[in-house]
């Protein structure tokens, strides 16, 4: 049977991350990919210049749509935009009983930059997180939900503790946005296993929807049946893999490339 996943996120009118970068994440894992979007961005390479929310229950009547039909064997969220919206995704989780939910808690940039309200970071931390299969913050993102300061690897650890405790069955904490040797290693806590992860570093401007595509691709591996942390490694070596095929488009940050085995393809090709 052909796996299904669900992504509950934004629009990328630039296509580097959202829906575009979770369905093209999907795609490449042979899993069918489903969305229920939550708002519309204008954005390019350059930032993001307008962000237009959907009503609740338009998001909700997605989400119904897609699983009263196909089903879902992995769902995750990413941008829900405001408190109202996080609301109702959090009760559709509970009402549907997933489990093999992904909560990217799209609050903060890799830059730092707070994109979401207190409201809604209150509303995610209450309702959404507390139902999580893993929750995947950011260095920012983890500061506030943990209420650390991070700036080291071992505060990494005792922040995806803290985060733990909200209520999510394990934590991954990216340090995409840390210096030095600690830039790229992620630390994931589950209650039991304490365990750090590291992959090669890529050097590259190009990094747009780098951390819509980690959880989609962690989304994707679950709906095939791995088990979290096995999820997590193959997602982060799709990352890198992806991030060192990444597209050089635009004047900015360009996104990474999704579909890196077709591009050396034609490469390949082209030679």
């Amino acid at each position: 049977m052909t796996k299904v996943a669900l992504t509950i996120a934004g629009s990328d009118s630039g296509g580097g991350a959202g829906i575009q970068a979770d369905l093209r994440t999907f795609a490449f894992h042979c899993v069918h990919g489903t969305s229920a979007i939550t708002g519309v961005t204008a954005q390019n390479t350059l930032g993001v210049s307008r962000v237009d929310a959907l009503p609740p229950a338009a998001v909700v009547a997605q989400i119904e749509s897609v699983v009263s039909d196909m089903g879902t064997q992995a769902v995750k969220t990413g941008m829900l935009l405001n408190a109202d919206i996080i609301t109702a995704v959090a009760q559709q989780v509970e009402r549907l009983g997933w489990t093999n939910l992904v909560v990217d808690p799209v609050m903060v940039s890799r830059a730092g930059a707070q994109l979401i309200d207190d409201e809604a970071i209150a509303s995610l931390r209450e309702a959404l997180i507390p139902q999580a299969l893993i929750v995947t913050p950011n260095r920012y993102e983890a500061q506030i939900l943990s209420g650390l300061e991070i700036s080291s690897t071992e505060q990494m650890r005792e922040a995806a503790k803290a985060i733990h405790s909200l209520g999510a069955s394990a934590v991954l904490v990216k340090g995409g946005a840390m210096t030095g040797e600690q830039r790229g290693v992620d630390v994931w806590f589950d209650g039991r296993e304490l365990e750090t992860f590291q992959t090669a570093s890529v050097e590259t401007a190009n990094t747009h929807g780098t951390g819509c595509t980690l959880s989609a691709a962690i989304a994707a591996n679950q709906a095939l049946g791995k088990e979290p942390v096995e999820a997590v490694r193959q997602a982060k070596d799709y990352v890198t893999a992806a991030l060192q095929s990444a597209l050089d488009l635009g004047q900015g940050s360009g996104p990474v490339g999704h579909f890196y085995s077709l591009q050396q393809r034609e490469d390949g090709l082209k030679r």
